[in-house]
């Protein structure tokens, strides 16, 4: 067990065309955009207001040959990458990049938990100041795993990253919604994946003030919606979208 529980600490779009999805989200969520990368590399950084909280980068021809798809992919920070990356391999997860160092940013890998939902880990150099709350505008708000086996996948995660159990929620003949929660507050939830999802995969919902005008951002802007908008206990209404690229995404606010 870790000696403290971990979390998500970036997120990152892979697209097709970064100057797109970067303009998509930036009017859908309300994000600002800035140019990272280098000379070689371009990566557009989104913020909320001052706070960074994700990444944009090219998904080349090459990489689609290779299986990869427009999607969202999580950070999750640990305090030592090859350790983690390690330890996942031994517990049947794939390390589909091994540890690298990012110059003057710190050092990840690419991996995946044993039912093959992909996920970063992340080491930053140097210290970061304290995190917005996690219902300001334009956070990430929740995340939510759908697995090939819910309860293992938990297992996983929790021996991974210290991740405990907060309220199970019935679904009925969905199943079991567990709720997980890092430092005793919920932070997300895992839930087997429909039959008709190709893969197990997160998915992250972004704060937006209001439901319906965001909904509406998202078609305007060439989006879809792909299920709600609904509310959920404590609340707060969600929707499930995917982008224009074809990446899966969610919203989540306290009103429609």
């Amino acid at each position: 067990m870790p000696a403290s529980a971990k979390t998500f600490v970036w997120y990152e779009l892979m697209a097709p065309d970064i100057d797109a999805a970067t303009a998509f989200y930036q009017t859908v969520v309300g994000w600002n955009s800035q140019e990272g990368g280098g000379p070689d590399f371009r990566y557009s950084v989104m913020s909320a207001g001052e706070k960074m909280v994700a990444g944009i980068m090219g998904l080349s021809a090459e990489m689609r040959e290779a299986g990869a798809r427009p999607g969202w992919l999580g950070y999750i920070g640990v305090d030592d990458v090859d350790a983690a990356a390690e330890s996942l391999r031994q517990a049947g997860g794939a390390v589909h990049r091994p540890p690298t160092d990012i110059p003057e940013i710190g050092r990840f890998s690419v991996v995946a938990d044993p039912q093959g939902a992909v996920f970063m880990l992340f080491k930053p150099l140097g210290g970061d100041d304290a995190p917005a709350p996690p219902d300001a505008p334009g956070q990430v708000g929740w995340r939510e795993l759908y697995a090939s086996d819910g309860a293992s996948a938990f297992d996983f995660y929790a021996a991974r990253f210290g991740w405990t159990k907060a309220d199970a929620i019935d679904m009925g003949p969905m199943g079991t919604y567990q709720l997980f929660a890092a430092g005793g507050v919920a932070i997300g939830g895992m839930m087997d994946k429909p039959d008709g999802m190709p893969r197990p995969a997160w998915l992250f919902y972004f704060n937006v003030a209001g439901l319906d005008a965001a909904l509406g951002r998202v078609s305007e802007r060439g989006g879809q919606v792909l299920n709600g908008p609904m509310q959920v206990p404590g609340g707060s209404w969600i929707a499930q979208c995917m982008d224009p690229q074809g990446a899966m995404f969610a919203l989540v606010a306290p009103d429609r």
